[in-house]
């Protein structure tokens, strides 16, 4: 049910500031591990638990070096002449992560002859191009469940900002405004709406069961149906398609992984099915969300409102059109990065690199190809992207 990516002039103009840092162990090298991170800045450097960040590195520079491994880590990733491509062709390992990924497109991994593992640092690993890395043996894995939580808040705290219409009170007080009317009119309680997630994996299901003590009614649709006991407990209704469910809810929340089932899943013809006046959230993949489709289908007044937290390209132009289309909620991806989930997923990013250097079996949950096959669950028809996110 349920394709590499151009360089803005915004982008290339920031290439100087970029930076990469690279070091190699006195103790004899054993392997390259290259790693693409986010900037931290001053705020990296100031706070060692932003671990996500080429400061901080996840952690793993002493690890590494103490094994003798060399290790280079950047920031600039995007284009034939970036730090992270030069780097490729001798690398045994590469890491990347959703919030500022390194797409592993199929002529990025023919340049890198050396390749045996990819790692997300978080989960989805839609930017790998499966099927390229399965024919070159190479194993990809991703620390799957390490921030499925911080990403079911968001959405969470998403929705309540739609319906609640709290971006424009915000504002009214920042821009020294009071005009009560003018919010009140497009407020409501969330109590008694129609709320449907589009697949009920890791997040979808907590995001349901953190939306219950709300009594709203909830739905769901996924190729699996939630055991009989959850749909109890939750008094949920499962249907047997998006379009099935949509035609239903005040609210849609989209939890679904990207792969060719769901690119472009929600485009005209989808956002015409839901209903006059809905909301949508977006917390899994831009992709997903026909980006001017989107647009139209707001400014139309048909969809309510819009908040995401995933955009295509990553990071998004300056000039992206949700950035100034009406009634979004709109952040940076960041959900699923917070200072708790950057812990879990810099452990369990290490753990895959041990596993990996003693030559153990990674855990079943944290793989998502191996031996030439995809073995995730998520990504059934192989290929799952070109290494686009």
């Amino acid at each position: 049910m349920f394709a590499s990516t151009k360089i803005t002039a915004r982008l290339a103009s920031r290439s100087a500031a970029l930076t990469t840092r690279s070091f190699t162990a006195c103790a004899p090298k054993h392997m390259k591990i290259v790693c693409a991170l986010y900037e931290g800045g001053e705020h990296g450097k100031r706070n060692p638990n932003i671990l996500g960040c080429v400061e901080n590195e996840l952690g793993l520079r002493k690890f590494l070096e103490d094994r003798g491994h060399e290790f280079v880590v950047t920031s600039d990733k995007d284009g034939d002449d970036s730090e992270f491509v030069k780097n490729l062709h001798d690398a045994d390992v590469v890491i990347s992560q959703p919030f500022w990924p390194a797409y592993i497109t199929r002529e990025r991994i023919a340049k890198a002859s050396k390749l045996k593992l990819a790692i997300t640092a978080g989960i989805g690993s839609d930017h790998v191009d499966l099927a390229a890395a399965c024919d070159r043996n190479i194993t990809v894995a991703e620390v799957t469940g390490s921030n499925v939580v911080s990403v079911a808040e968001h959405v969470v705290m998403m929705i309540l900002s739609l319906v609640r219409n709290y971006i424009p009170a915000y504002k009214q007080v920042v821009d020294g405004d009071w005009d009560i009317a003018a919010i009140a009119s497009n407020a409501y309680d969330l109590e008694d709406k129609h709320v449907g997630t589009v697949a009920a994996g890791r997040i979808g299901l907590r995001v349901m069961r953190r939306l219950k003590p709300f009594d709203v009614k909830l739905h769901y649709t996924d190729k699996v149906r939630l055991p009989a006991e959850i749909e109890k407990e939750l008094n949920v209704k499962w249907h047997p398609s998006v379009e099935d469910m949509v035609k239903e809810c005040d609210v849609v929340t989209i939890n679904c992984p990207l792969h060719p089932e769901t690119e472009n899943l929600f485009d005209a013809k989808m956002l015409s099915k839901m209903k006059k006046g809905a909301y949508l959230v977006n917390t899994a993949r831009g992709k997903i969300v026909d980006k001017q489709a989107l647009v139209k289908a707001v400014e139309s007044g048909h969809i309510q409102g819009y908040a995401g937290d995933v955009w295509f390209p990553q990071p998004a132009p300056a000039n992206h059109p949700w950035r100034s289309m009406p009634r979004h909620a709109m952040t940076p991806h960041y959900s699923g990065t917070t200072l708790d989930a950057q812990a879990r997923y810099a452990a369990g990013t290490k753990e895959i690199l041990e596993r990996f250097f003693d030559g153990k079996p990674q855990r079943p949950e944290y793989l998502i190809a191996e031996g030439g096959k995809v073995t995730s669950s998520s990504y059934t028809h192989g290929d799952a992207t070109s290494g686009s996110l």
